[in-house]
């Protein structure tokens, strides 16, 4: 692997809160197990530091890492590739983000990562770049008139008045135009994050900072996380391990071996998953085939009564039906903590799905749905590989400006590996349209919240399209459990919830509580 840095201004890294003491904290922890005088302080461990020491290796070495669970920290991140957050910091269930969103925020030109290439690679990476920032500028001006239709109809009492643009929709059409024309911007653009995990997270990023997709810019990015927290902490340094080389990741062993077989197998594999998609967007695989009766006699478990008390169809509504589990009317989330609920944990479902990465971005933000995401730079075909928004296939000088870029990216992605550069820098240009085909799995309980969520005529295009291809499947084969599902506004008016749309003035515009799943149909 390359040691080189990149190009393009480094990734920023400040360290914004964080566990004073995170290190005699884990041992005081640990300690507190075994204390029979009660809690152990960390200002008790730092009074036997050869003891402190031994115990901190020795939980450390066999596995007892809840104990660095208990420190955070917090960072704020400039500078960092989306390909990166995608591909790394979002890839696991234990963080949390709070992102700059190319749904609302328009795209500035020079936040581009750029890799260490040189001579005409480099030459050729700039052009791209600039062809790509300009057909995303002039997408927007393309897909507005477009937005504007669909908008005035769904809202006709926003059109303009004698010249005068209405507040909501000046500030609503440009964002949904932008939202869809991102979808040609690279991987490569910059955001900008605050991200918090627990020391043993920081632990996790270190040990595998050179895996792939990004390990040049997670290297980059990690070593600074880690640098800061050791000034912070340097007691930390006694037990933090060091990166695992790439050559000797999983990932990268198998492609040095299957080298010669890696173009073919893509294209194979490629059209292999189509096939098994069916036409959806979100196929399901599999199900438990006992989902429901699960579901009913856990219900009954936490209530302590017999079936001849409450038969399946009641258990299920008893916690599933909003106008009886007046939960789902609630802002917050109580899912977890509610013991009738935490039944919903027993059903389960996976799917297998094909989503653009600006889609599955969002997607994967909802941490309880895991998904088996793949190496993007197995997807460096020669052939372009995108997703088409439903905007874009609305208005035709768009669409074939977007073939155009997306013809155009891949050729230059072609061209740059001719040259010799290598994969992991080449795959920078893939475009947010580019597709990403995994398979993810879920109980209910963490896939209600996301379909409930997801199925809001706000969410991403996308998203809202596999959200509902997969609550019609799951009604298909459940078709107790499916007829409780629903956008947030169906559930709050189940529950008796006013407003029933929680949006205020995003409210969409439809009466979405008055449809069933499979009356749901948008382009905007």
């Amino acid at each position: 692997m390359s040691t080189q840095t990149f190009l393009s201004p480094p990734p920023r890294v400040t360290l914004i809160n964080a566990f004073a003491k995170p290190y005699e904290n884990a041992v005081a922890t640990a300690r507190t197990c075994y204390s029979p005088r009660g809690i152990v302080y960390p200002e008790q461990v730092a009074e036997k530091p050869d003891l402190r020491d031994r115990i901190a290796e020795s939980i450390y070495q066999a596995g007892h890492h809840t104990t660095f669970q208990h420190g955070h920290v917090q960072f704020a991140l400039e500078n960092v590739s989306r390909h990166f957050i995608w591909s790394f910091l979002h890839s696991h269930p234990f963080y949390n983000s709070e992102q700059v969103s190319q749904r609302y925020v328009r795209v500035a030109p020079d936040q581009m990562a750029v890799p260490p290439l040189r001579g005409e690679a480099l030459r050729l990476y700039h052009e791209t770049l600039a062809r790509q920032v300009s057909a995303y500028e002039r997408l927007i001006e393309l897909l507005t008139p477009t937005v504007e239709r669909l908008y005035f109809a769904r809202f006709p009492s926003r059109a303009p008045r004698n010249g005068q643009a209405h507040p909501l929709a000046r500030r609503w059409i440009p964002k949904r135009a932008q939202e869809v024309a991102r979808y040609v911007l690279p991987v490569a653009t910059f955001a900008y994050l605050y991200h918090t995990i627990s020391i043993l997270t920081l632990f996790r990023y270190w040990r595998l900072c050179r895996q792939y997709d990004t390990p040049t810019e997670t290297y980059m990015v990690v070593e600074q996380m880690v640098n800061a927290v050791l000034a912070l902490d340097p007691l930390l340094a006694q037990i933090l391990e060091e990166p695992l080389p790439l050559e000797e990741t999983l990932e990268y062993r198998f492609w040095q071996e299957a080298h010669a077989q890696r173009a073919p197998w893509s294209r194979e594999y490629r059209a292999e998953f189509d096939a098994m998609l069916e036409g959806h967007t979100s196929k399901l695989v599999s199900w438990k085939p006992d989902n429901e009766a699960l579901l009913a006699q856990a219900v009954r478990e936490v209530l302590g009564v017999p079936r001849h008390a409450l038969n399946d169809a009641d258990a299920i509504a008893l916690v599933l039906d909003p106008r009886q589990n007046r939960y789902y009317g609630e802002a917050l989330n109580v899912t977890t903590m509610s013991k009738l609920t935490r039944t919903l944990h027993h059903p389960h479902y996976t799917f297998r799905k094909k989503l653009s990465h600006t889609a599955d971005s969002q997607d994967q933000r909802h941490r309880m749905t895991p998904g088996s995401r793949p190496m993007l730079t197995a997807y460096l075909t020669e052939d372009p590989d995108y997703i088409t928004p439903a905007l874009i296939r609305e208005t035709p000088a768009a669409q074939r400006l977007y073939d155009e870029t997306m013809a155009y990216t891949w050729d230059a992605i072609n061209r740059l590996r001719a040259l010799g550069v290598e994969d992991e820098y080449a795959a920078y240009l893939l475009p947010n349209a580019v597709s990403i085909r995994f398979t993810e799995s879920a109980d209910l309980l963490a896939l209600h919240h996301k379909l409930r969520m997801r199925l809001c005529y706000n969410a991403q295009e996308e998203i809202f399209a596999a959200s509902r291809d997969e609550a019609l499947q799951i009604a298909a084969v459940n078709p107790t459990i499916g007829r409780y599902l629903g956008a947030p506004c169906t559930l709050r008016h189940a529950a008796g919830r006013r407003p029933y749309c929680p949006e205020g003035d995003r409210y969409c515009g439809v009466p979405v509580w008055k449809l069933g799943i499979d009356e749901y149909e948008r382009i905007l």
